[in-house]
């Protein structure tokens, strides 16, 4: 595994456990819809929460979601769509990043809530 796919894979489990440490019931993970996939989807206090999921090694190139662009953004909707339409739900659809820095020495973890 390349290392980049890895590290990408480790701040997947970081976010999935700080997820599950939040009170978050985790319903899928790597959910894919035709050219999109949502990392994680979740359900909380009444959202149903789809969840993509940035790492970085280093803050040296800006915040991991940064590279959150809009044809990712459009492509993470078409996605939603779809899930809904497999599964119908009456809760309240949410739209969060949790940006991960794994670092030498500490790992930091920003979950933004509503980024889209």
């Amino acid at each position: 595994m390349a290392k980049h796919n890895k590290l990408g894979k480790d701040g997947e489990l970081i976010a999935f456990m700080f997820l599950q440490r939040d009170s978050c019931t985790i319903l899928e993970t790597n959910w894919r819809f035709q050219k999109a996939e949502v990392d994680i989807i979740a359900q909380k206090d009444g959202f149903l929460i789809f969840i993509e999921v940035k790492t970085r090694g280093s803050k040296k190139f800006g915040n991991p979601s940064d590279s959150i662009d809009k044809k990712k953004i459009s492509l993470y909707k078409d996605a939603v769509e779809g899930y809904l339409e497999q599964y119908p739900s009456e809760l309240e659809v949410r739209f969060d990043v949790i940006n991960i820095i794994i670092g030498k020495d500490e790992t930091e973890i920003e979950h933004i809530p509503n980024a889209f």
